[in-house]
């Protein structure tokens, strides 16, 4: 596997011959083809009204978030921040190696809706650059709508002297939605070589998000390593953990399903 061998701080080499037949992937591939067209107008209405009702409850939760502020908050504010980037990557990082790893895109409801798109994806890295702002969010601001309505509801329903002993608490849990949020646009970011706005070329090139670089490292196939796509973060620590590889033996001994087998499947559709 990819970084067995490296020092600490230090990201695992990419096998130039196997990125080359990964790079051979893309748009006309047949598999990819297929995967692109099973994206419906039913799903479509999903994301949009995902997106609309996560970003006016974005903006009502940051309206009241900024009314309760104080400067004494600061500290606990800003180690919310870092908390909530570093849970935000791991989580990322269990949604991604889950769909990747498992499932199937025949699965009821969950394969065609959630598992499509992540079978796309390594056979057409260069889809997501193609995909608008809402098919890009749609899906994470749908697993997001419950906290960011429960903490609306903590604003209309709680006095003000609970919300001021709450304030740091949620401060923590608005900064892990946000992450999580636009853990994909962070992610659709990392594929996007060309026109992207300077200042976020500037935090990928300071580790505050996902970096270009970085993420290649999973599309080298078979996508076995790197899942996390916040920040990266964590990638290197869980690499050398072994931490997705001890988890996928675990599920073969239990279930006796092959990780990846569907994810191969559509990788060598030729027609």
């Amino acid at each position: 596997m990819a970084g067995a061998e490296d020092g600490p701080g230090q990201q695992p080499e990419v096998d130039e011959d196997e990125a080359a037949y990964s790079r051979r992937w893309g748009a006309q591939h047949a598999g990819a083809r297929e995967l692109a067209a099973l994206y419906s107008p039913g799903k479509r209405f999903q994301e949009w009204c995902c997106v609309v009702l996560c970003f006016s409850l974005i903006a009502h939760n940051t309206v009241h978030l900024l009314l309760l502020a104080h400067w004494e908050h600061t500290p606990l504010v800003m180690l919310g921040v870092v908390a909530g980037a570093l849970i935000a990557d791991f989580l990322s990082g269990v949604v991604h190696w889950g769909a990747d790893t498992w499932g199937s895109v025949e699965l009821p409801i969950v394969g065609k809706a959630f598992i499509r798109p992540f079978r796309e994806h390594h056979i057409d890295p260069t889809a997501i650059t193609r995909h608008d702002f809402i098919e890009t969010n749609g899906d994470n601001c749908l697993v997001t709508l419950l906290p960011l309505l429960n903490m609306a509801y903590k604003f209309r329903t709680q006095s003000p002297e609970v919300l001021e002993q709450l304030y740091p608490w949620e401060c923590f849990v608005f900064c892990l939605i946000i992450f999580g949020t636009f853990t994909n646009q962070i992610h659709k970011w990392s594929h996007t070589y060309f026109g992207l706005p300077r200042w976020v070329v500037l935090l990928q090139d300071w580790h505050v998000i996902l970096p270009r670089k970085h993420h290649r490292i999973h599309h080298v196939s078979p996508h076995e390593t790197y899942f996390c796509i916040t920040t990266g973060w964590l990638n290197y620590p869980l690499e050398k953990m072994g931490f997705w590889r001890r988890l996928e033996d675990i599920i073969q001994g239990l279930t006796g399903e092959k990780p990846r087998a569907d994810d191969m499947k559509w990788a060598q559709k030729v027609k």
